[in-house]
């Protein structure tokens, strides 16, 4: 894998000049608006986003005709149909909630601001494949005001906000995703965002790999004009090292996922808050006394037993890496084999970004009552499938929620049928995802802005300035103060004083 090194010149990150007058006003970046199935066309490798046995309308709009939206002609107010959402007239629904997600960002809304006058994006085709919630929304009207044009799918058939999709089909964004697809309507939506005539994309932003993995399938020869890829989950990022471990990443790529924004925010503190509230949302149960076992103890893990030990919970932890394990250990929490407790906890959490973790030995052992879900991208750390058997009886309780019903009358119960359960079923901290989101922007403009040789057919990490520079604009919200460094103590440290602070080696120590 490519490091970075900011004394190499072909690899050196170099700030523009808009950046940096943005760095010298990052004041500005407290100040907040005051208003307020068919048959399927493929299969993934790892099946990562789609395998879905029942279907499920939307919560947010169950009154809702159980038409498909690929059978309605819709129009926005311009007249066009380059779209696919659930129902437009939610549009001004979805510009609410838009709004209010842009006070929570306020470091991707001083990007847009500061960096449209240069249009860093100008000519950048990017598709994209992720999360479409107010979040994603900001950011890819960001993106659009910088100068790009953009199409979208969802990574997700449940996390989709068909009221945002609407809000960003009537603004002219051609978008494809609804809440609740089949797996036929996941691919098709993939593929209208990618076929389309007298568009070809020059950039990929993906959460999850799928979109990269059908343009590889489908139409290997667009990677011929693609400048980079931009990939944000573990997921994803695990096959784009497959892809370049076999020699098959034609482009480079850039490797979100394990920067330290997305480490250490996103994945701990968004899934420490997130935890809770798709648990409550979806059970309301109590947590105080539960017991409950997190499989996985990397930033996801641990952000998920903060929050459940902090609510009075009993809980345990299953690790494979012994750092993990150690850190769990330390933190107060019983490290054991999942066998050991299987038959005893209320509540089983899975946040591994592996296969199988639960099995249906497993799910054949648990008490009655138990509710298990997960937490990773992934669907493929429950095996789900298993469940599908004439001898267990489905029983949809509520949208998200099936009880799984054993001949004895024992049953388990089981959110959004394994797939990741904060986005699923419930929201996630706005500010946590302007950081994310931050960072999947300024990774875009420096691949698509990189001069020819700066990067090689590989994976690279983000540069360590980078995330300095995304933590430090959010800051002001918080009234913080950075302490600067005398030039004496700089030169003590062998540092330059406004950084990088760390070394590239940092991120892997903490990205446990």
């Amino acid at each position: 894998m490519e490091q970075w090194d900011g004394n190499e010149g072909t690899s050196a990150f170099h700030m523009p000049e808009w950046m940096i007058q943005f760095a010298d006003q990052k004041q500005e970046f407290n100040k907040r608006p005051t208003k307020i199935g068919r048959r399927s066309l493929s299969r993934s490798i790892s099946q990562s986003s789609t395998d879905s046995y029942s279907s499920a309308a939307s919560y947010t709009d169950s009154s809702d005709d159980e038409t498909s939206p690929r059978d309605k002609q819709q129009k926005n107010s311009k007249g066009s149909s380059d779209f696919c959402v659930k129902n437009i007239k939610q549009a001004e629904f979805g510009r609410r909630e838009i709004e209010i997600a842009e006070q929570e960002m306020p470091a991707l809304m001083a990007l847009r601001k500061r960096a449209q006058g240069e249009k860093p994006l100008a000519g950048a085709k990017i598709v994209g494949c992720t999360h479409i919630t107010a979040q994603t929304a900001v950011l890819m009207e960001t993106l659009g005001a910088l100068g790009a044009q953009c199409r979208w799918a969802a990574c997700n058939i449940y996390s989709t906000l068909n009221e945002v999709a609407a809000a960003l089909a009537e603004s002219g964004f051609p978008v494809f995703a609804w809440k609740g697809e089949s797996e036929d309507d996941f691919w098709w939506c993939i593929d209208r965002c990618v076929n389309v005539e007298g568009w070809q994309p020059n950039m990929i932003l993906d959460d999850g790999g799928d979109l990269t993995h059908w343009i590889y399938k489908k139409y290997p020869n667009m990677f011929k004009k693609i400048k980079g890829i931009v990939e944000e989950s573990v997921t994803g990022v695990h096959r784009l090292y497959q892809l370049s471990k076999a020699g098959k990443l034609c482009v480079p790529a850039m490797n979100v996922n394990d920067s330290v924004t997305k480490q250490k925010f996103d994945n701990l503190y968004c899934c420490r808050e997130s935890i809770l509230d798709g648990l409550k949302r979806t059970t309301d149960m109590m947590f105080g006394g539960k017991q409950v076992v997190v499989c996985g103890y990397g930033e996801v893990g641990k952000g998920c037993c903060a929050a459940l030990k902090a609510m009075g919970s009993i809980v345990y932890v299953t690790e494979i890496d012994p750092i993990c394990a150690l850190q769990a250990c330390m933190d107060g929490f019983r490290l054991v084999k999942l066998n050991e407790v299987i038959r005893q906890v209320d509540i089983v959490i899975t946040c591994t970004g592996n296969k199988n973790v639960v099995t249906r030995e497993h799910l054949d052992r648990m008490k009655n009552s138990c509710i298990v879900c997960n937490m990773g991208h992934s669907n493929t750390e429950i095996d789900v499938a298993s469940l599908r058997t004439p001898e267990l009886t489905w029983e949809r309780v509520r949208s998200q929620v099936d009880h799984v019903i054993w001949p004895d009358g024992k049953r388990i119960v089981l959110l959004a049928e394994g797939r990741l359960l904060n986005l699923s079923c419930s929201t996630v901290p706005t500010f946590v995802l302007s950081i994310t989101a931050t960072t999947q922007a300024l990774a875009l403009i420096e691949l698509y802005n990189a001069p020819e040789g700066r990067y090689k057919q590989d994976v690279y990490l983000l540069p360590k300035k980078m995330d300095e520079y995304v933590a430090s604009l959010h800051l002001p919200t918080f009234d913080a103060h950075l302490t600067e460094l005398t030039d004496e103590q700089a030169k003590y440290l062998g540092l330059n004083k406004n950084g990088p602070f760390k070394p590239n080696y940092y991120r892997k120590a903490i990205a446990a």
